[in-house]
């Protein structure tokens, strides 16, 4: 039997945590991030990249927070598609341990 995709708290609030700073390399497309506190290494596309730039001050943010962030800079198409994205790639950000909720 399939197994179901929680559903995404648009509330829920997140945020970068300076005990969980990466050294960031960028590579063409990719960008490899360290994570200095687990010793991990991660290979990462946009838009992680750029989520986790418009959270550096370390803000707590909730997805629709930081699709407001983001949409400054960039055409992220419609919100509700863009929001249920970005709330998808905080949840495995924060499965990695590179946010946290706050």
């Amino acid at each position: 039997m399939p197994q179901e995709e929680p559903a995404l708290d648009r509330t829920r609030i997140y945020r970068l945590d300076p005990r969980d700073h990466c050294r960031i390399c960028p590579l063409d497309d990719l960008v490899l991030l360290y994570h200095v506190r687990s010793g991990q290494t991660h290979m990462v596309i946009s838009p992680v990249p750029e989520m986790l730039e418009a959270m550096a001050d370390g803000a707590p943010l909730s997805a629709t927070d930081l699709y407001a962030r983001l949409a400054r800079d960039y055409d992220l198409g419609p919100p509700d598609a863009a929001v249920a994205q970005i709330g998808a790639q905080l949840q495995a950000l924060e499965a990695l341990g590179l946010v946290r909720a706050a």
